[in-house]
């Protein structure tokens, strides 16, 4: 099978808001994790989180990471 009819096999209208969901979480929480002071643990895990788990890691970012001031 080649690539072509794997791209054109795919549902389009299912994967295009979750990968767009997906860029504003990770987007979003960066930009507040640079902007905040302190955070639960050293910022350098959390950009690890956030870069390297896929829309669960903003997620887990904003309920767990953000010190509630």
């Amino acid at each position: 099978m080649d690539k072509v009819a794997l791209l054109s096999d795919i549902n389009w209208a299912v994967i295009a808001p979750i990968i767009v969901i997906q860029l504003i979480l990770f987007i979003v929480a960066l930009i507040d994790l640079i902007r905040i002071d302190r955070t639960n643990g050293p910022k350098w895990m959390w950009i690890l989180i956030i870069l390297f788990i896929n829309i669960i890691g903003p997620i887990v970012y904003f309920i767990f990471g953000r010190r509630q001031q």
